[in-house]
């Protein structure tokens, strides 16, 4: 017997709060996901324990601290938890705000800590190895089917493809903002684009010559040139609706496999190669936070550390008295 699916929890404060976030906040689908599911499960979880749908203004520090240890019983990793976390410390500043709370209960609350994992990257020949291999599929297929006798392959969405990992990897963006781009954004003559990155908030990057080259490229192959408020990239040619993440994450996941490079390799880890090549190449750490988008420097501070750690193997493998 199939088991039914769990009915949406009806509160009405949560309800406001999800759509406080996508619309005033205009925060991603990743960050209303994440959050709704983590205070889904808090209601769930007072619900079975109490027998009673939470009274979000009543709840005590002791409520969250006895949480927090059904999630270290339940072998929640240290950034669940962490995430969970940051998602009931914005919704207690929200019901502060419209007036329903007085204080914050997840004040003072010492959560595990987060291990360090230095973000994972690729290396400049492995980046100019994934550019190369949408065409290279493309020369492929195309020499396959005309030995079989087969239709003319459609070359769009190769170059679509390569338009996509030329301006990802020129310019740092998020897959959100990679969807989000439109043809309004891009400043040919200044080679800058317009970006919309977290919470609306708008910075201006630079493109490189070979990002504008692949989207003209791509744009030569649609029927219509796309204008204006136009997406950039669209999910389908015969369709001009806006690309969406998934499309981006499984051509990603192909190319990447095409030029042998790790598979479970995310959109988000080529901003990671981004960031961390620009700073090895001498850029200061203030430039790649505007760059990246990022609020706070602490944010953009992981990559120096990727630096140092190729500093150190170069020391180790080439001086001689290193070991």
């Amino acid at each position: 017997m199939s088991q039914e699916p769990e009915k949406e929890v009806q509160d009405e404060w949560i309800r406001l709060f999800l759509q406080h976030l996508a619309t005033d906040r205009g925060a991603s689908v990743y960050t209303q996901r994440n959050y709704k599911q983590a205070l889904t499960e808090l209601y769930r979880w007072w619900l079975g324990e109490r027998k009673s749908a939470p009274d979000w203004k009543t709840l005590q520090r002791d409520d969250f601290r006895s949480y927090l240890r059904v999630l270290s019983r339940r072998n929640f990793s240290r950034a669940a938890i962490q995430l969970r976390f940051s998602a009931f410390r914005t919704f207690f500043k929200f019901l502060i705000r419209r007036g329903h709370a007085e204080t914050t209960p997840i004040k003072n609350i010492i959560l595990p800590k987060l291990e360090r994992r230095l973000p994972k990257f690729l290396t400049a020949p492995q980046m100019l190895d994934l550019l190369n291999a949408p065409l290279k599929e493309l020369e492929r297929i195309s020499k396959a089917a005309q030995e079989n006798g087969h239709a003319k392959i459609d070359p769009t969405p190769y170059f679509c493809a390569v338009a996509i990992l030329e301006t990802i990897y020129s310019c740092g963006l998020r897959i959100s903002e990679l969807c989000g781009l439109q043809v309004a954004d891009i400043d040919w003559n200044e080679q800058w684009v317009r970006v919309r990155g977290k919470g609306k908030k708008e910075r201006v990057v630079p493109i490189g010559e070979p990002a504008l080259t692949a989207i003209k490229n791509y744009w030569a192959k649609l029927s219509v040139v796309p204008t204006g408020t136009a997406p950039v990239f669209y999910s389908m040619a015969e369709r001009e609706s806006p690309l969406y993440p998934r499309i981006v994450q499984l051509r990603l996941k192909n190319y990447l496999a095409q030029a042998g490079l790790d598979p479970g390799i995310t959109p988000h880890k080529l901003r990671h190669s981004y960031a961390t090549h620009l700073l090895n190449a001498g850029a200061d750490l203030r430039s790649v936070q505007e760059l990246l988008g990022h609020a706070h420097l602490v944010t953009t501070q992981i990559y120096t550390h990727v630096s140092i750690e190729r500093l150190k193997q170069a020391y180790e493998g080439a001086h001689p008295r290193a070991k």
